[in-house]
């Protein structure tokens, strides 16, 4: 039987945010390069998009490159910008075809042109389905996100368009914007770090780290995250008995 069988699906989380880990080291233990973990990585992300997706959950953020990954090598980048290509190529039919919409987030300046332009293309096919919402987390940095906020609210508040600040103003700011904050946080490769990724977005997201390196992160993996988050009590500041 399948883990599936054990998700109740009314109190299935709206949004789940993955830190997706592991791609290098899975590669360097089977003594190939990293790019090899970054290829079979891409099958991940194949098996977790279908399975939120047969699941309805209604949305999934996928942390795919941060800003601080381009320190990494030259060569480890273009490799990775060649990749993000021939995906994008190879995925956009299967998006249409399963009502799946892509949001991309991030700063794309650094990105090459052709990438942008192939994003663009992928996310004006896709904007009008109804299921799945896929957000791609890209060059994205979430201090660069609430800088960049602050910055545009700044401006709004010195041109007379913005007179106060709330919770609610400031997230209408944040590169999510009219996103669901996430109610469950995975992290692969058993790191128990944040990594700079949605840090004002997870402030009561439930957190769900495994040792599984993200190539062998499968449909019974996320499963077991999503019943994890299940079998937890969500209190938000109240006592166990207000919440119940």
């Amino acid at each position: 039987m399948s883990l599936k069988d054990k998700i109740i699906i009314s109190k299935l989380p709206e949004h789940i945010a993955v830190i997706m880990d592991g791609n290098g080291r899975w590669a360097r233990e089977k003594g190939y390069e990293r790019i090899f973990g970054h290829q079979n990585g891409v099958k991940a992300v194949r098996n977790v998009v279908e399975a939120a997706g047969d699941l309805g959950l209604k949305y999934l953020t996928l942390f795919a490159f941060s800003k601080e990954n381009w320190c990494r090598p030259r060569s480890e980048i273009d490799a990775l910008m060649d990749l993000m290509a021939t995906t994008i190529n190879s995925e956009t039919e299967t998006l249409i075809k399963n009502n799946i919409r892509l949001l991309i987030i991030g700063d794309r300046v650094r990105l090459p042109s052709r990438i942008n332009g192939e994003l663009n293309e992928v996310t004006e096919a896709t904007k009008n389905n109804t299921g799945l919402t896929l957000v791609i987390a890209l060059s994205y940095s979430s201090r660069w996100e609430i800088t960049r906020a602050t910055a545009k609210i700044c401006e709004d508040i010195k041109a007379g368009k913005l007179k106060e600040i709330n919770e609610e103003i400031f997230n209408s700011y944040l590169a999510t914007s009219g996103i669901p904050d996430p109610e469950l946080l995975i992290r692969t490769s058993g790191e128990f770090r944040i990594s700079n990724f949605l840090l004002w977005q997870i402030a009561y997201a439930e957190m769900y780290f495994t040792k599984t390196l993200w190539p062998d992160f499968g449909k019974e993996d996320f499963y077991e995250a999503i019943i994890s988050f299940q079998n937890r009590e969500r209190r938000f500041g109240k006592t166990g008995e207000q919440s119940k």
